[in-house]
């Protein structure tokens, strides 16, 4: 029960931090657009972002590339 309402409380708060974890070498082009797209510029930096179908979309399809730091 408590981790369902802790994570309730996340998706509240309407933002999400990504990090960058995996190297882009070898990707192809859209995969590099969407990681510049969320605001990733350099390895290892997090980022806040609004967290909305959109954002969730762009990491999905990157989800190999980045990590959703809590």
């Amino acid at each position: 029960m408590t981790s369902e309402k802790a994570t309730h409380e996340k998706k509240k708060s309407g933002s999400i931090k990504i990090k960058w974890v995996v190297s882009d070498i070898g990707s192809t082009d859209d995969m590099r657009a969407t990681i510049k797209g969320l605001g990733l510029r350099k390895m290892h930096r997090v980022v806040e972002r609004q967290d909305n179908d959109a954002i969730r979309g762009m990491i999905h399809k990157v989800r190999h590339l980045v990590e959703v730091v809590e």
